[in-house]
């Protein structure tokens, strides 16, 4: 397969090209829909055959988010995906790691709920992914991709945040995103680490008893609460040095818009379309993207409503992002929700009457 290879496929299946890709090392997953081209794709392309990458198909997801641990401790690049159901067995885990900042790549593509609900693409899981689903302070890196080219981009990017502040990464992607097939740039091969190349770079990774050596030991559990303050404050100062260094957003005709749109991963696609019509019919209205859902452009969406008459948050869900809005605006111009339930994709008219009823 060529380095610069351009081929036509689905989001999740550029998930587990670019997984192969980057280097990763091991994936351990479980089957759920609308995400099982990621397991059914590597099992088709044998990684292990070629550069030596275990793919794995647990028996659960609570045993397969546990095997992400056990590869993360030992400074290895491993991976899971699932959809939301599955997502939420695995918090206690994710928590785990957290708390041993552990890095780790974690794919949810997201289909509607509450409980096992439907298959069809939904963006209800914002709240578990950008608030911590799990127990304690913590949060995820969480990535948003709005296309297959981002899908496969996002793998290595979310790896590279991963390690750089020892934390685990989303992919929060939707049904949309992962069953939608489009063009795609495949990113180049990467070798996959040496064990001397992993010893360099993740000098806290455990690795047995090597020459005697005494091996690191990796745990979230500390009994002792002056030293569990102490590890906590540490990891809130790596996540503020997160929020000042790796916000991503895009922007989309902001630069004379008297409104605003902000909408990400499918929701964005939909809004972009509904900007073009609304300007059609002479409103001057601009989109907004976060990338990163964590951290969260609020620095971003502060400057944008000095700017604006009032922000629609467009989602596929009953409002969720809205209130990440709500709080970075702190009032003084409108900030409404828009958005449908069940797995139902808006038209793009629908978001034009929305933002019609802002004025």
């Amino acid at each position: 397969m060529a380095d610069q290879e351009v081929t036509l496929m689905k989001g999740n299946e550029a998930i587990a090209h670019a997984a192969i890709r980057c280097g990763c090392d091991g994936y351990f997953g479980y089957p759920i829909t609308p995400q099982s081209e990621v397991l059914e794709t590597l099992a088709a392309q044998k990684p292990w055959e070629t550069t030596g990458m275990v793919v794995l198909q647990a028996e659960s997801e609570v045993a397969s988010i546990n095997m992400v641990y056990g590869g993360a401790a030992s400074g290895k690049k491993v991976m899971t995906s699932s959809s939301s159901p599955g997502i939420s067995l695995m918090q206690e885990g994710i928590s785990y790691m957290a708390g041993a900042e552990l890095p780790a790549l974690i794919v949810n593509v997201m289909r509607g709920g509450p409980g096992l609900g439907t298959i069809q693409p939904s963006q209800s899981d914002y709240f578990q992914a950008c608030k911590g689903g799990g127990h304690g302070d913590y949060h995820l890196i969480v990535l948003a991709p709005s296309s297959v080219q981002e899908m496969a981009d996002f793998v290595d990017l979310a790896f590279e945040l991963a390690f750089r502040y020892r934390n685990p990464a989303m992919i929060l992607a939707d049904g949309a995103i992962g069953q939608m097939m489009e063009k795609v740039m495949l990113p180049p091969f990467k070798p996959r680490r040496t064990e001397e190349q992993i010893m360099k770079e993740c000098p806290w990774a455990t690795t047995g008893r090597i020459g005697g050596r005494k091996p690191n030991i990796i745990t979230s559990l500390e009994l002792r609460s002056e030293e569990m303050e102490i590890i906590n404050n540490n990891i809130q100062k790596k996540y503020r040095e997160c929020e000042e260094k790796e916000v991503r957003f895009e922007e989309y005709l902001l630069d004379d818009a008297e409104y605003a749109i902000m909408a990400f991963g499918s929701a964005a696609r939909v809004a972009k379309k509904s900007i073009d019509n609304a300007r059609a019919e002479g409103i001057k209205v601009g989109l907004l993207r976060p990338i990163t859902l964590w951290p969260f452009p609020t620095k971003e969406v502060q400057r944008l409503a000095s700017k604006v008459k009032g922000i629609l948050s467009v989602e596929f869900n009953a409002g969720q992002m809205v209130e990440d809005i709500r709080l970075a605006v702190g009032g003084g111009i409108p900030v409404q929700h828009f958005g449908r339930l069940g797995g139902i994709i808006p038209d793009p008219d629908e978001v034009v009457e929305a933002l019609k009823r802002m004025f």
